[in-house]
């Protein structure tokens, strides 16, 4: 919890800095990357856990891992450095581009499937999320789980709205259950 709100700070700080430089889009881009990079790989995960090495070569190494990123995220890595907080650097990404997309008033609808969403569905799950939530812009990001049979999980802020055919059948199975 404690990493989790210090995340939070330093992503607030660099999304600050980074709006009076105008370059949060840049280092948004960048985030996504760092974000992605630590989830996942496992070996870049456990070097930045890992009490054996050492805080100055962690960063020389993530300076080796993203060479072409902004003048922003080596600031960020030298003051998580002088911190001892390198190891939160994959939550301060996450929270950096949660913070970016709700600061752009993007809203971003999970949705889950058992295939991978067509045009045609995408478009018909724009206009619902579109209908539900005051966003301007809505980012869809599609995660396939064949376990769901068929049908939908759709989650948009704190909002589910659960029409997979697993959840039909768990509902039918409880009902049969009770009588």
């Amino acid at each position: 919890m404690a990493g989790t709100r210090a995340a939070i700070r330093y992503a607030k700080a660099v999304l600050d800095l980074a709006q009076t430089q105008n370059t949060a889009q840049a280092v948004n881009e960048d985030m996504l990357l760092v974000a992605k990079s630590v989830n996942d790989n496992k070996d870049l995960k456990e070097m930045l856990q890992s009490a054996v090495i050492k805080s100055s070569d962690k960063k020389n190494a993530l300076l080796k891992v993203f060479p072409n990123a902004n003048p922003m995220l080596s600031g960020l890595l030298d003051i998580l450095v002088k911190n001892k907080r390198v190891n939160i650097l994959g939550d301060v990404a996450t929270k950096y581009v949660e913070l970016f997309e709700k600061a752009q008033n993007i809203e971003v609808a999970y949705v889950t499937t058992a295939v991978e969403l067509t045009d045609d569905l995408k478009n018909k799950v724009l206009a619902k999320v579109k209908e539900l939530t005051s966003a301007k812009k809505i980012e869809i990001k599609n995660t396939v789980d064949e376990s769901i049979i068929g049908g939908f999980i759709l989650r948009v802020g704190d909002n589910q709205y659960n029409a997979s055919i697993a959840n039909q059948l768990n509902t039918l199975k409880r009902e049969f259950t009770l009588n």
